[in-house]
């Protein structure tokens, strides 16, 4: 498949908002808000027993790798006209904010005594929760493993967590709990025991995650990656709501009636007082409607990843989500070209979940928490088939549904209204015969089976859906604007895969039938939307959403990893930091085109823009992959 050369946008040759002024350049910028990051949070009042505090000092070192100037912006970190170009202040702020390592149990028997005023004024806090992965199964020794707290902030209505990890190993790391006894940071003798963060792994959380914010999807942001050498950096995250259903379940599995009662009330009144929630956080009812909220909200969730082919290992014991839904943990996400449903992480001592079981281990942890409520209401711990139809799972299958469908029609270019019309009375038979068609073709599998990987196994998809859904309008319609079906041979040649092999493209029989179906349930959808002749405007309209929504060259887990490296390369090379962060700044705004161009960055220079042309074309050729 040829793939094109990115080009050099010609917004470069011209001035935009984010390029900063003389006037800009010359003003000193107040950088004050950082200091109310000082690793006070409320969990350590509310549930002190699950969190463990640790000293930290400063380590006062290190180079700002990346430094999301939008997410800065709306944390009130930094002025709305702040030019995305950092200061020397700038710089000093966050390395005095972020360069921090805790001063954890090993560090207090054998190390030197650390002089006062290389320590932060307060402890900050590593906090249980729940995780598979350790012996315990009721959350007693495991928790953030290598990183903490830094606390929050407050602007604009809404409240902020900010953590970072990369900062020292702490007695709740796997490595900790293998070794039973206390490890210096760096050791690596343990598995997750050396407390450090791999640079490259810090810089695809920062580039993934805020492509997947600019597109829509619930999810921790990267504020700041900091290089400190050889390596290992100290990545810093933030949300306005950074708690886990793990952060919650391990005291339900402890049967700890009180601590989940004052836990789960500060994950409700955090997202009363953001807004996200609208009821009263202290009714007598609040936990019934808070998990009803969840159990939308992971509907949404898991739907959007399953339609953009975005692999979340979920499990029941919520640790690699989000309490009100969303991504955390970068390490286990991967976005697929295709819908590589088949495809599994090899986790040493067991496979993962795969694409299409997420919907089952997003359902299952709504009914850990209607199990959680029921357990604070009653003080009894029913069996958790009890729960598989309560009303909050119910909820879940509703808009697990209609969610899913709004995404595909998204992805057929239709608007909000459209798809809402589409989703409603009598057009609700022909979504479905639509959806039911394309499905077949979008999870057929290539004959050759299941293969294996560096990382797990897979089965690769056939057919890329994506690919045929941008060229739909274009190819459905004739020169005067009436819906014709397209030859099937023309679209077998259109979705074809780089993993297809001969035997999988015959046409004839089963794929032949399956394609037709599908083109002609799209024709008699469009016509019974649009009409016979569709309006000169509509079309433009339809146009560039398909293709926005099913653009070329979209980023996938291997891609990342490649892009990666062609940024760790160019940082060897000599390109400056500035370069880099304005090409990685210019590489996110390019995967999510539908955003306005104030989201861009402002004018580069040729070293970024090299750099920029380059991660594109990593992308081309990767676009296809797991």
């Amino acid at each position: 498949m040829s793939k094109r050369l990115a080009t050099r946008p010609a917004a470069w040759n011209q001035p935009t908002p984010g390029q900063p002024s003389r006037k800009q350049e010359e003003k000193r910028w107040d950088y004050d808000s950082f200091d109310e990051i000082d690793g006070a949070h409320p969990w350590q009042d509310k549930v002190p027993e699950g969190c463990v505090l640790y000293p930290v000092r400063k380590l006062s070192r290190g180079q700002v790798m990346w430094f999301n100037f939008h997410l800065a912006k709306d944390m009130g970190l930094i002025p709305a006209d702040h030019p995305h170009k950092m200061t020397p202040e700038l710089d000093k702020k966050i390395i005095e904010t972020f360069s921090i390592q805790i001063v954890n149990e090993w560090d207090q028997e054998n190390g030197p005594a650390i002089p006062p005023n290389l320590l932060k004024p307060k402890p900050y806090m590593a906090t249980r929760y729940l995780q598979l992965q350790h012996a315990d199964k009721q959350g007693r020794t495991s928790g953030d493993g290598r990183g903490i707290w830094n606390g929050t902030i407050r602007h604009r209505g809404t409240t902020w967590d900010v953590s970072s990890r990369g900062t020292g190993v702490t007695q709740l790391s796997p490595g900790s709990v293998e070794a039973a006894r206390n490890l210096k940071t760096g050791t690596e003798e343990f598995g997750y025991g050396c407390g450090q963060a791999d640079t490259s792994e810090l810089i695809g959380s920062a580039i993934f995650s805020e492509i997947f914010h600019r597109n829509g999807l619930s999810t921790e942001r990267v504020l700041a990656v900091i290089d400190l050498g050889r390596g290992v950096g100290i990545g810093v995250r933030a949300a306005p709501n950074l708690f886990r259903p793990a952060h919650l379940f391990l005291w339900l599995k402890q049967g700890e009636r009180d601590t989940l009662a004052r836990g789960f009330d500060l994950v409700i009144q955090r997202q009363h007082e953001n807004g996200a929630w609208s009821w009263n956080p202290r009714g007598p009812d609040r936990y019934r409607r808070a998990v009803n909220e969840i159990a939308r909200s992971f509907a949404q969730f898991a739907a959007q990843l399953e339609r953009r082919y975005i692999f979340a290992w979920l499990d029941w014991d919520g640790d690699n989500v989000l309490a009100n839904a969303g991504i955390i943990d970068y390490g286990s996400i991967r976005q697929f070209g295709l819908r590589h449903d088949q495809y599994r992480y090899d986790d040493v001592e067991r496979f993962s979940t795969n694409l299409n079981e997420q919907r089952g281990k997003a359902r299952f942890t709504i009914q850990v928490f209607a199990q959680a409520v029921e357990f604070l209401e009653t003080g009894r711990k029913a069996n958790l088939e009890k729960f598989a139809n309560c009303e909050a799972s119910r909820i879940f299958d509703r808009e697990f549904d209609l969610e899913i469908r709004r995404e595909f029609l998204a992805q057929l270019g239709l608007d909000s209204n459209d798809a809402d019309t589409s989703l409603q009375g009598s057009n609700k038979r022909a979504v479905e015969a639509l959806y039911s068609a394309f499905l077949k073709l979008e999870t057929t599998k290539t004959k050759a089976g299941l293969r294996k990987l560096p990382d797990g196994v897979n089965r690769p998809a056939v057919f890329n859906m994506r690919k045929l859904l941008r060229e739909l309008p274009d190819i459905a319609i004739d020169e005067n604007r009436i819906w014709k079906a397209p030859e099937a041979v023309v679209c077998l040649e259109l979705m074809r895969s780089s993993f297809a092999k001969r035997s999988d493209l015959k046409l004839r029989g089963a794929l032949k039938t399956k394609i037709e179906t599908f083109l002609n349930s799209y024709i008699e959808f469009m016509k019974a939307l649009y009409g016979e002749k569709l309006h000169p405007a509509k079309l433009r309209s339809l146009r560039q959403r398909s293709r926005q929504k099913n653009f070329e060259g979209r980023i996938t887990g291997n891609g990342s990893e490649y892009l990666v490296e062609e940024i760790v390369k160019a940082r060897k090379r000599g390109v400056t930091l500035d370069d880099l962060r304005h090409a990685v700044e210019l590489f996110i705004a390019s995967q999510a085109p539908h955003n306005p161009p104030n989201t861009r960055p402002s004018v580069v220079s040729s070293g970024a823009g090299d750099l920029f042309n380059t991660l594109v074309n990593i992308s081309l050729e990767h676009e296809e992959d797991i």
